[in-house]
């Protein structure tokens, strides 16, 4: 109580009004998998520095800010492309976490003195990069000996280093050329491209430093590109040697994953643990949990050992959901049995998609396979964004997707939709939809996708929003206040479409009175409120029943 300690007239502010309660955001996922690279660029005190993101949660709200810290696509993993899929089917938001690196395969060249000073590195980063190989020759007739001319300068500025050897004939600076080729499957090379007449010249810049650029005559190369070595002014910019050179992804990067690469530490924040440090996230998915290295066969057991994982961890927050893909290669039977006898999930923190989806690659522009969770985790965010999260994330078209890898017929969904898996199917005219929405849960309770996440998001909404009723005195007024700001925030629960019922009173109820609190619960620190409330269920099976009718049949 205040102090009143002379006369006089005393203003105050009693906090008695309500304290609404905020629902919180439900389409937020995180991603976990393989990327390019795993960076963060900074300037401190006038200098850059690069923070390692590796098995650490970096939120991005584009696809331009992704690229700018876990890079592009990669051939052979799939993280990109479930990022992207997720911001094409509607999402605005995510976590991504990186739990390994896959940078763009390179190879080393020497100059023609014999020196390292170009390194040629494929333009897309992972896999596909070291099947290829280059092939240095200096065109007919080239010189050796260095140039009379005067190299140019950035800016437009001439150097006082001389510029490299020319061809004879040529106008260019010191030239060469470049056939890059690809190994074919059964065995050989094939040439993808031929650069001729590049050239390698030094240059003064306006700081004074020295530094090499190249030119190509005509295009620049498409599937590699050639980083300079820094060249002293001692050293003049030399072209390289003839020489053939296979590019190469280092043996680190190769190191098949483990669960413990997925799983991460809660102290460190890396990984699945980590994740049980951040709030917001409502979405689990780990789209590269099957990717393997090459020459590696996919390691079922660890598969199911991580989806453990993810589930117990959706489990264990109470407040998220596990995206799940099926093993690839699957027919229906095979899928039934992997979710039945091989996993055999029981929880509602988890749903598992079936078959994986047919995407462009932005990189070769031809069609690839990859796991369908990252088109999903957009379908949800979408479907949240304009329905709620009481609509069940089903019946949606998937943007982005060419085709299937397996067309389900109607029969055999029958077999996988009451054990769990959501099917993806193509409809004539209708195009491709997510045509499932169950849970893992053998509780009819819990069967339902969107029952769940309700669920989820209520209970969130209301934690988050009555963290002042702690230590407040535990009496009656304190329950009339609870019953009126938690009853206001169910009302707008109802009024969006989630809770079945025509009124307030046939969609849920507020309970918090003596009888949940009698003095000996009270003793103990405890207050006990209670909620019950009925949420809607999706029209899984529209049944129509037509039969014959004539006006005389009631007569």
């Amino acid at each position: 109580m205040p102090e009143y300690l002379s006369p006089g007239i005393y203003v105050e502010e009693v906090d008695r009004g309500p304290k609404p309660i905020e629902g919180v955001g439900t389409a937020m996922p995180v991603f976990i998998g393989f990327s390019e690279k795993a960076q963060s660029v900074q300037k401190r005190d006038g200098e850059l520095v690069v923070n390692d993101l590796t098995g650490r949660a970096e939120l991005v709200t584009n696809w331009t800010q992704y690229n700018e810290k876990f890079g592009g696509f990669v051939s052979g993993a799939v993280m990109p492309n479930a990022v992207y899929g997720f911001f094409q089917n509607g999402g605005s938001r995510c976590y991504v976490v990186s739990a390994k690196s896959i940078p763009p395969a390179k190879a080393g060249l020497l100059n023609s003195a014999g020196k390292p000073q170009l390194t040629v590195k494929a333009k897309t980063a992972g896999f596909d990069g070291a099947k290829m190989r280059v092939n240095i020759s200096l065109p007919e007739g080239a010189a050796t000996a260095p140039a009379e001319k005067k190299g140019k300068a950035a800016k437009g500025k001439e150097s006082d280093a001389p510029a490299a050897a020319a061809p004879t004939g040529g106008d260019g600076g010191n030239a060469f050329n470049i056939v890059v080729e690809r190994e074919k499957v059964n065995g050989g090379w094939h040439v993808m491209e031929t650069i001729r007449n590049a050239s390698l010249t030094q240059l003064e810049t306006d700081s004074g430093a020295k530094v090499a650029t190249v030119a190509y005559q005509g295009e620049s190369p498409q599937f590699i590109e050639l980083v300079v070595g820094d060249t002293s002014a001692e050293v003049t910019a030399l072209a390289p040697r003839e020489q053939t050179q296979p590019l190469s992804i280092e043996t680190k990067y190769l190191v098949t994953p483990t669960v413990s690469d997925f799983q991460g530490e809660v102290m460190e924040r890396t990984g699945i643990e980590g994740l049980e440090a951040i709030d917001d996230i409502t979405m689990v998915v780990v789209p590269d949990l099957m990717t393997t290295m090459p020459g590696e066969k996919l390691d079922l057991q660890m598969v199911k050992a991580v989806q453990t994982g993810i589930i117990a961890h959706c489990e264990k927050t109470a407040d998220r959901l596990a995206i799940l893909d099926t093993p690839p290669d699957l027919n229906p039977q095979q899928v039934k049995n992997w979710r039945m006898n091989v996993t055999g999930f029981d929880s509602s923190y988890a749903a598992m998609y079936y078959p994986w989806i047919e995407v462009n690659d932005p990189v070769t522009n031809r069609p690839m396979v990859v796991p369908p969770s990252g088109h999903v985790a957009g379908v949800w965010s979408r479907s949240d964004n304009t329905r709620g999260v009481h609509k069940a994330p089903a019946n949606e078209v998937l943007q982005g997707v060419t085709g299937l890898a397996y067309n389900c017929t109607k029969g055999e969904q029958d077999v996988l939709n009451p054990n769990g898996v959501n099917c993806i199917r193509a409809f004539p005219g209708m195009g491709i939809r997510v045509w499932g929405a169950r849970t893992l849960s053998s509780n009819p309770s819990w069967r339902y996708i969107n029952v769940r996440r309700l669920f989820n998001y209520v209970e969130k909404s209301i934690e988050r929003g009555t963290q002042w009723i702690v230590f407040e005195p535990n009496e009656p007024k304190l329950w009339g206040r609870i019953k009126r700001d938690v009853g206001a925030f169910m009302k707008t629960v109802w009024s969006s479409g989630a809770l079945f019922g025509n009124s307030p009173d046939q969609a849920f109820y507020v309970r918090c009175d003596e009888e949940l609190n009698p003095p000996e619960s009270r003793d103990l620190g405890r207050l006990i409120i209670e909620i019950g409330m009925a949420p809607v269920k999706p029209a899984e099976f529209v049944i129509f029943r037509i039969s014959q009718w004539s006006p005389e049949m009631d007569a």
